[in-house]
């Protein structure tokens, strides 16, 4: 039987031993791009296909392919499929594909959409891969054994572009991750041309914006943007883009955020509209075909469509955010870069590459140089050396025969010795000799082109102008400066139609839709109450309840729930939470918070407040100190702009005024002006609209002057309009 002992050790042994290396391993191996632009499995796909002769022959199946990455990447034939497909033309992931091909590889904008089986897909290298091998065989790169030993592959691709900028890149690692979004070539090529030149240039002159494959609008915050260059981190906000067919009156949206998918979309669409927050779209539609990504949304007559799509990009993924993380191995470390330490990372990569291509080029123009030398020397002597092949009796003795005759070391003989007899003659010596002088100063060149860090990077500079003429195309994400863009508020969510606030004497308040109210105008009250104000206002507006506590409530109408004039609506002293003995005494609507309040005391006075003076930054729902206490209150009136009103005082005396005669106030509290003069005692009991009384002759009670006292009422007059509101 087997020992069932139990093996204790320290978890920071167990860390050590286990947990590190698998950590280290996935950062290192698989989830992190280096600074060509790639991960493992993207290299040993592509070096693959590169050795197949995809770069320049026709295409074969991807089933091939995966086949033959095997020998690279021992992880199962799915997974590198799934890799192949993110690379090719057809998925629409990527600025600049790395792989041209033929059938379904699904859409990097489509959830559902599934690619073919690799039996039914046929691939090659795109063009551009000529950029990322250019020189790959010049020993440009290292090169390491493959996980069997059997093979070798390169660590990295000496990619002649800035790679890692061009194409998005995400990867999620043991403790950190990586998502790179992806820029237009041309301006990454500017970008780095720039910088070798000026390593203070600003990238921004450069590199407007990302650039991404789904297209779509990117929206410009210049802050934003400085913070995720310099940084390597930060957010950007992207959307969809859309345009609207009148004939059909429906919205056709063509571009959607890379960061999301159609299915999300409509998704997100649909519960809006069942949920009742979006009313205006009947129907959603995936109308995408092979001509591209399109959904359709049908809307009800008289639907504006922008204002529509503002809502929903606040409300579905038709507007996302891309986070930005710019993690790179370097030297098989991870480091988050901005954008000027990436240029300059790939910049010392790029340099040594090329040092090591011409390195490479100086080896063997030396060595032909060095056998040419050799084949000058038996110039001067055709026959000799003929005679030493033909007297040399033994084969292996020729070669150290024909050194110790010409005075040449063993692989300039080798090379003579190699010569055919029909070129052993003076025409064709004399013709490759002739060479010497040119090999010598391409060599020198050379030299001095591997000791010029300028020269190298004018050669790196003249390759990127190269590769933005032959591969540079127009940005296909739009920019949009913040500005522009119309900031949606919880308004724009909020049906808005017309309708009657009731206040009742016995503190309720009905919100009844005008519509509703007509066809049932009937109106439902508990016993001894009464209906004492009836406004006219619509659903957006803000209502200022006023007490008799001196203090106004504020609500939004909308927060209110609709009623029916068979209900006895809100009971305002539980909404509102009033104080013990505290009523709303009045109540009016605003959308702007333009015209007056006025407050007409007992004692003759009249505040005029500018309804301005209620309105508040923060949503604030109580406000203290709403109007004056000193004298007791007679009436309280909203008013749109001046007008003329009628003041009656206890001893019947009536007073026509203008309110423009009164000063307005932003002070709430004010004790406003004398309008109507006391006299013996008397005070003033009521203020009216003109259309509340009965006056023939109102000139005959008008003043032009404040404070009056006014005139008796004549006997045919009658000034007994609606209830007051008085506070005791």
């Amino acid at each position: 039987m087997a020992d069932n002992k139990t093996l204790e050790q320290k978890i920071v042994d167990t860390l050590e031993k286990n947990y590190m290396p698998y950590a280290m391993s996935v950062i290192v191996s698989r989830a992190i791009p280096e600074i060509d632009g790639f991960k493992p499995s993207h290299r040993k796909l592509l070096y693959t296909m590169y050795l197949m002769k995809l770069l320049t022959g026709p295409k074969t199946k991807s089933a091939n392919v995966v086949g033959q990455t095997m020998k690279l990447n021992p992880h199962g034939d799915m997974a590198i499929y799934e890799t192949l497909v993110r690379l090719t033309r057809g998925n629409d992931a990527l600025l600049h594909p790395y792989i041209d091909s033929k059938g379904n590889f699904g859409k990097q904008y489509s959830r559902d959409m599934k690619f073919a089986a690799p039996r039914y897909t046929e691939v090659k290298l795109d063009k551009i891969c000529e950029e990322l091998f250019a020189d790959l065989d010049k020993d440009t790169v290292d090169f390491t054994d493959n996980y069997d030993g059997t093979l070798k592959e390169p660590t990295l691709l000496p990619t002649t572009f800035p790679n890692i900028l061009v194409n998005a890149n995400q990867g999620i690692a043991v403790g950190m991750a990586s998502n790179i979004c992806s820029f237009n070539l041309a301006e990454v090529c500017e970008a780095a041309i720039a910088y070798i030149d000026d390593e203070n240039a600003d990238m921004l002159n450069y590199i407007k914006a990302p650039d991404l494959s789904t297209g779509g609008q990117l929206i410009y915050n210049e802050r934003e943007m400085r913070n995720i260059y310099d940084t390597g981190r930060g957010t950007f906000k992207l959307r969809a883009k859309y345009k609207y067919d009148s004939k059909n009156n429906c919205i056709e949206i063509y571009e959607i955020p890379y960061t999301t998918n159609t299915e999300s979309i409509i998704e997100a669409v649909i519960d809006l509209v069942k949920s009742g927050k979006i009313k205006e779209i009947t129907d959603v539609r995936d109308e995408t075909d092979l001509k591209g990504l399109k959904i359709a949304l049908d809307l009800k007559k008289n639907t504006n469509p922008d204002n529509l799509m503002n809502k929903l990009y606040k409300l579905t993924p038709l507007e996302d955010s891309f986070s930005c993380n710019f993690n790179v191995l370097i030297n098989g470390h991870p480091r988050v870069m901005g954008i000027k330490e990436i240029l300059r990372e790939w910049l010392l990569f790029r340099i040594n590459c090329i040092k090591r291509s011409i390195a490479f080029d100086i080896n063997k123009k030396s060595e032909k140089l060095h056998l040419l030398l050799g084949l000058e020397k038996i110039l001067l002597d055709i026959d000799k050396a003929i005679n030493i092949i033909r007297h040399t009796e033994q084969d292996v003795m020729v070669i150290p025969n024909l050194m110790k005759g010409f005075d040449i070391d063993q692989k300039q003989a080798e090379f003579i010795a190699e010569i055919k007899l029909r070129n052993l003659n003076k025409e064709y010596i004399i013709n490759r000799v002739s060479e010497i002088e040119n090999l010598r100063k391409e060599i020198e060149d050379l030299k001095n082109t591997y000791n010029s860090e300028s020269r190298i990077k004018r050669i790196i500079q003249k390759q990127l102008k190269n590769v933005a003429k032959k591969y540079g195309q127009p940005r296909r994400t739009e920019i949009i400066s913040e500005e522009h863009v119309e900031e949606v508020s919880q308004d724009h969510f909020i049906e808005d139609y017309n309708l009657k606030l009731f206040l009742t004497k016995q503190n309720y308040l009905k919100k009844i839709p005008l519509i509703s109210l007509r066809a049932n105008p009937e109106q439902k009250l508990k016993e001894d109450d009464a209906i004492i104000q009836e406004i006219e206002t619509h659903n957006k507006a803000d209502l200022l309840l006023f007490s008799n506590k001196h203090t106004v409530y504020k609500l939004r109408i909308f927060e209110l729930n609709d009623c029916k004039a068979s209900s006895l609506g809100e009971y305002l002293s539980n909404l509102l939470e009033l104080e013990k003995d505290e009523e709303i005494i009045y109540i009016t609507a605003t959308d702007n918070y333009k015209g007056y309040m006025l407050f007409c005391f007992e004692n003759g006075k009249i505040a005029k407040i500018d309804l301005s003076s209620y309105a508040t930054k923060t949503n604030r729902k109580k406000l203290a100190n709403a109007y004056s206490d000193v004298s007791p209150l007679v009436r309280m009136l909203y008013i749109p702009e001046d007008i003329d009103l009628v003041a009656v005082s206890s001893i019947n005396k009536v007073l026509v005024f203008n309110t423009s005669n009164i000063n307005s106030k932003t002070t709430r509290t004010s004790q406003g002006v004398q309008v109507l003069t006391s006299k013996k005692g008397s005070k003033m009991k009521a203020v009216r609209f003109i259309d509340e009384v009965k006056i023939a002759d109102l000139d005959y009670y008008r003043t032009k002057n404040i404070p009056a006292i006014g005139c008796y009422i004549k006997d045919e007059d009658n000034i007994d309009g609606h209830e007051q509101i008085k506070i005791e």
